[in-house]
């Protein structure tokens, strides 16, 4: 095993280059790159990582890529990375081909009637995601999100919370994290202190949550002290203004925050890490090498996504040159730093496929060609290891356990009136960027299969009713809180063709996916008609909801 250097020998600006994690594109060529502005090319990413930025945050791709993609970038590295992935719904929600798991909620909803079943869920989940993310190189899981989502209108954090019970949210994920515990990789509670009760985007503003110190106690923080407790190797701070702690720095700037409230008074020991620093509450309001210093003074141990690596990186080396932070401050969060990295590369730690986290080592050229050709035979048997029967049986019970269903049996429509031809109406929030919708899709293909005709639209198509649409409609709407986006919007457009079809009598039946506060919104207004809803938006969730729905067809 390749091991970590000692840190005396290390340089100022090779200390403070080992908080930062940079964000990389999972995708191997350059011309895929979707993201331009956040994502470095090839040549860039390899310079960063020689500069020895402690890792790397991935994004797009499939999970095959990912696994060549993070052997590449640890072969790069002189001091191994931590590679991380914001994977809350498990490898497949951001890489092809892996599982894919509902949202949190799904489980939460769950344990509203049978919280050890719930339990057993959300320890499955971190299992096999933990596991799916070793496969792929990834060592760092970003997940769980342990806000408490009490406020209908939050738009960024909605279904990825565990719910809205303080006591069922610390409970779920406290199970998901000691399941991803059973294999060497990191976890992280997110959003210190608390993301749940706002209405406004950060990935956007900069939200305020009023609430007195003795409410964050009773319905913040209780989800992190018990994510604590579980021992959760990571927290990450939310850019978020919390008046009643301090009236001019967000959390994630804040050290009465940072510090005094998670280190102190709460005891945190691990690294504390932040949200993004692209997002648009931090960068629009502090600037590119500001805030690094500013997170750095508050507490944090790494720096997620910097705007500007190398000034980030040159600017806090300039604020300990100069007095403002103090040397010892760097070396304190390089030694957590450090003990994160020696957890995921434990030797002797076995892994339920069989498989153990190592660092690749240095070889010589002839060695190095060995070497790389065992990497491939080892990539070749993790891969195969992704999207196990197991793994599908869980989000299949998941999701059937979470569903609402109402109404059933659909009525055949066709058989009433054969002259009129049955539609298939698909609303989602943006087509262009829709990665759970194909040709194949069940929210397609199976409709089909019964005589449905599909036509797709979002909320940026005009709800205009034409008079070829006087036909019997089976509505699919997928509306789920989305980071920069929102949920209003594609809400609103769901709830205008919901009231078209109804006042036209051709709402034959309606599926909801994602957001449970738009079906509640939506039920007093339907009358009688068949409905399903699923916390999942991805193709299985489809086909459990589509097929209960046309099972039980008469």
């Amino acid at each position: 095993m390749r091991s970590l250097p000692n840190l005396d020998t290390l340089s100022l600006t090779e200390l403070v280059a080992q908080m930062l994690v940079v964000r990389a594109s999972g995708y191997l060529f350059d011309h895929q790159i979707l993201y331009p502005s956040w994502e470095p090319t090839t040549d860039k990413l390899k310079r960063l990582v020689g500069l020895g930025v402690g890792g790397v945050i991935l994004l797009g791709g499939s999970a095959a890529e990912i696994a060549l993609k993070t052997q590449q970038l640890q072969s790069w590295a002189t001091i191994p990375l931590l590679i991380a992935a914001d994977i809350e719904e498990g490898v497949g929600q951001r890489f092809a081909g892996a599982t894919w798991f509902p949202p949190p909620m799904a489980i939460g909803a769950i344990a509203s009637h049978n919280l050890s079943l719930a339990q057993t869920y959300a320890a499955r989940m971190g299992a096999i995601t933990a596991q799916e993310a070793l496969a792929v190189g990834i060592n760092w899981v970003l997940a769980p999100v342990v806000d408490v989502n009490n406020n209908p209108d939050n738009p960024v954090i909605n279904v990825r919370s565990f719910g809205d019970n303080p006591a069922i949210v610390s409970q779920l994920a406290s199970a998901y994290i000691q399941g991803a515990k059973s294999y060497p990789v990191l976890t992280a509670a997110k959003h210190f202190p608390g993301h749940g009760d706002t209405a406004a985007d950060s990935h956007l503003d900069l939200p305020a949550i009023p609430h007195s110190p003795a409410r964050l106690a009773e319905i913040e923080l209780p989800p992190f002290q018990a994510a604590i407790a579980a021992g959760v190797d990571a927290v990450m701070s939310a850019h978020l203004l919390i008046p009643s702690w301090d009236t001019e720095h967000p959390a994630t700037l804040s050290s009465h925050i940072l510090t005094q409230q998670l280190r102190q008074n709460m005891g945190f020991e691990g690294l504390i890490v932040t949200d993004a620093l692209v997002m648009g509450a931090i960068a629009n309001r502090y600037g590119a090498n500001e805030a690094p210093v500013l997170a750095v003074e508050a507490g944090a141990d790494i720096l997620l996504m910097p705007v500007d690596p190398e000034g980030a990186i040159q600017a806090v080396c300039t604020a300990v040159e100069t007095g403002r932070i103090s040397k010892e401050r760097i070396r304190a969060s390089v030694e957590r730093i450090w003990k994160a990295k020696l957890q995921v590369s434990n030797e002797n730690r076995e892994q339920g496929s069989g498989q153990r986290a190592r660092f690749p080592r240095h070889r010589s050229r002839v060695a190095g060609s060995r070497e790389q050709g065992r990497k491939i035979r080892e990539t070749r048997e993790t891969i195969f290891e992704l999207a196990q029967p197991e793994a599908f049986a869980v989000v299949n019970e998941i999701l059937s356990a979470s569903q609402v269903v109402g109404n059933l049996p659909l009525m055949p429509a066709q058989s009433a009136s054969e002259s009129k031809k049955l539609r298939n109406l698909i609303v989602v929030d943006e087509l262009l960027g829709c990665d759970f919708l194909h040709r194949k899709a069940p929210a397609i293909a199976l409709p089909t299969q019964h005589g449905y005709t599909t036509q797709l639209c979002d909320r940026h198509t005009p709800v205009v009713f034409e008079t070829d649409d006087d036909c019997p409609t089976l509505l699919q709407l997928f509306i789920r809180g989305n980071p920069f986006r929102g949920s209003a919007g594609i809400a609103q457009v769901g709830q205008v063709w919901v009231k078209k079809l109804l006042a036209s009598g051709n709402l034959q039946a309606l599926v909801v996916y994602g957001s449970p506060y738009v079906l509640q919104q939506l039920l007093p207004i339907l009358p009688s008609i068949p409905c399903a809803f699923s916390y999942g938006q991805m193709p299985t969730a489809q086909a459990v909801s589509l097929s209960t729905l046309f099972a039980r067809s008469i």
